[in-house]
This record gives structure tokens, C-alpha cells and sequence, in this order.
């Protein structure tokens, strides 16, 4: 079996090298676990293959959770017991509606030029900001953990900032807050989620720096490696809302390249750091008072891993039941 895992991996890479993973629409999906449905057919994604949702399309969990890919940088997370219609796969224009149960919205990337929009009955929730947001149909309610986002129906619409939630089924659209530090198990999992995907970053961003591979916007991209897809930005470095890095193939070096370290020094000759291949780091050229080994972190560290969740997503308001906030 593990013959046959290598054989597979070999075979992607070249794959991998020569091309970026760049989807034409909105609406893969990227993973599941448990009982997920696309359209009423049982769904499960192969080794480097992830079926598509097309315009339409209805995907359904019960005992069970799902991830799905809009635009780069979005990561959609439907809760145990839940459902979604895909309206719009464009990845100019995503846009989903829930159906049953609770979505969670990773937003690492949102581009000027793109629309991204979870609808429940006749209220839109546009994203207008980097962020996480929660759409809930029972109790019907938005919530925005962390971001922004303007909150439309019959012709009202209502902002709503870090810790802000609106009751859809209100005859007035009216902001309240909540406790955005209080979690449930969607949440939970989503982060852990999250933080596989920017391990999963970190390889595929060298790999296509070290084969030359010139990006021309931000894109997902198949780590043969971990069998997953990950987010590559076109440039610079992005943390998401839970706190992890994902690096272009610009900055990614900052992860492998040797940090200078610095060490007091006396008498003269005192220039800078010279590499010392035997340590594997810089090391000052005068006189060092402590010559035993400096380590440096590679980078940005990234938000510890948050604990195990019950087997239940209990797909209710995180303001209620497990971990829920009080309203004001």
C-alpha cells in the first residue's frame, strides 16, 4: 500500500510542476467526512480528484462535514446536518445559498474585482472584507467573527463589523453583538482545517518558486505531497482569520532561508554575520561571547491548533448551546 501511495505521489509531481491549479468556477469540493450528498448522490473525493458544483447544485450533509473551494483564499465549511444551493459559480461572482443547518465562510483573500455572497431566503450577505462569517438558519441569523459585511433585504441594508450578528426573521434588520471568542465544534474544525491548508502552503509555494512557475494572480494549487489543495497568494504574505500563514512563491523563502543572527562581539574586526556551513546559520564574524547554537524562527509563527471537537458539529448558533455568546 505504501508502494502504491509513493507511485501516486511520483506520478503527480511532475503534474504539479507544470502547471498551477488554477479553477475556472467557484464550488469545488475539497473535502468531506461522514455522509455528504451532491445532488442526492452519495459524494466522495479520490486522490487528486474533487467533483465540481455546478449552477444548481444542492450539497447536503447529515452525519457529516464538507469544505468546499470558492474563489482563492475562500474556504466554505458546511456544519453536520446541514445544506447549501450553489446560484452563481463564477469565481468573479460566488454565490451560495443556505438551505438547512449552518455555513462558515474563510475569507484569506477577497479581491476588488470579485463578489462573494451567502443568501438565506431573501436577505444577502455581501463580504465586503479578509474575514470569517457565519450564516445560520435556525435561529436565521449572520454573524461576522471577524471582517465586514453589509447584509441586504427588501431594499434595507444593514453594516456589520467584527462581533456583530443581525437577526434575518426580525421585521427590522438590527445589529447586536456577540462574543467572537466563543466557539462551537464548526468553528473548531474549520481552524484546524484552515491550518492544514497553510501547512500544505509552505511545500507547493517552493515548488513552484524552484521551478519558475510565474503565477498571474492568486490561485489554488495540489500539494501531491499532503493530497490536498492549497492557497497560493500571487504575492506578498496573508494570514487568515484564524491566524495562519499562506506565502506566494515571493516570500516563501523566509520559511527556508537562514536568518542573521546577531551575537555580541569585542576587538576589532567586528563586521557583519558570516554564513558557517557547519552550523547551518550566520553567525557574527568578531569575537562571540556565547558560541553555542542561536536557533531562529523561520517566520511568522502560526496560531496554535485548537482542541479536538465532539463528533457533533452542533450546527446551532455558537451564541447558544456549546460555546455560545450571550446577546446585549
Amino acid at each position: 500500500m505504501k508502494l502504491g501511495l509513493f507511485a501516486a505521489l511520483a506520478a503527480a509531481v511532475p503534474l504539479v510542476q507544470a502547471q498551477s491549479v488554477i479553477s475556472a468556477k467557484a464550488g469545488m469540493i475539497h473535502y468531506v467526512e461522514g455522509t455528504v450528498y451532491l445532488d442526492d448522490g452519495l459524494t466522495k473525493p479520490k486522490f487528486g480528484q474533487f467533483p465540481d458544483m455546478k449552477n444548481g447544485s444542492v450539497l447536503r450533509t447529515e452525519r457529516g462535514r464538507a469544505e468546499v473551494l470558492l474563489g482563492p483564499g475562500i474556504f466554505l465549511r458546511l456544519a453536520e446536518n446541514s445544506s447549501f444551493r450553489m446560484v452563481s459559480n463564477l469565481l468573479t461572482e460566488s454565490r451560495v445559498e443556505l438551505l438547512t443547518g449552518s455555513v462558515l465562510v474563510e475569507c484569506a483573500e477577497l479581491t476588488p474585482d470579485a463578489t462573494t455572497q451567502i443568501l438565506y431566503r431573501n436577505a444577502v450577505a455581501n463580504l465586503k472584507k479578509n474575514g470569517l462569517y457565519r450564516m445560520n438558519a435556525d435561529p436565521a441569523e449572520f454573524l461576522v467573527h471577524d471582517g465586514r459585511a453589509e447584509v441586504t433585504r427588501d431594499g434595507t441594508t444593514l453594516e456589520l463589523t467584527r462581533g456583530r450578528f443581525v437577526e434575518l426573521d426580525e421585521p427590522t434588520l438590527t445589529a447586536r453583538r456577540f462574543d467572537a471568542k466563543l466557539t462551537d465544534s464548526l468553528y473548531r474544525w474549520s481552524a484546524r482545517r484552515s491550518g492544514y491548508a497553510a501547512t500544505a502552503n509552505i511545500s507547493a509555494a517552493k515548488m513552484v518558486r524552484d521551478n519558475y512557475y510565474m503565477l498571474s494572480r492568486s490561485s489554488w494549487f495540489w500539494n501531491p505531497y499532503l493530497g490536498m489543495m492549497t492557497f497560493i497568494p500571487y504575492n506578498g504574505s496573508i494570514f487568515s482569520p484564524f491566524g495562519y500563514g499562506f506565502y506566494s512563491p515571493r516570500t516563501v523563502y523566509v520559511v527556508y532561508a537562514p536568518r542573521p543572527v546577531y551575537t555580541p562581539s569585542t576587538g576589532g574586526g567586528g563586521g557583519g554575520p558570516v554564513f558557517d556551513p557547519s552550523r547551518g546559520y550566520n553567525v557574527s564574524s568578531g569575537r562571540s561571547y556565547d558560541n553555542s547554537p542561536v536557533v531562529s524562527s523561520p517566520g511568522p509563527s502560526a496560531a496554535p491548533a485548537p482542541a479536538a471537537s465532539p463528533r457533533s458539529s452542533e450546527a446551532a448558533s455558537p451564541r447558544g448551546g456549546e460555546g455560545g455568546g450571550r446577546r446585549n
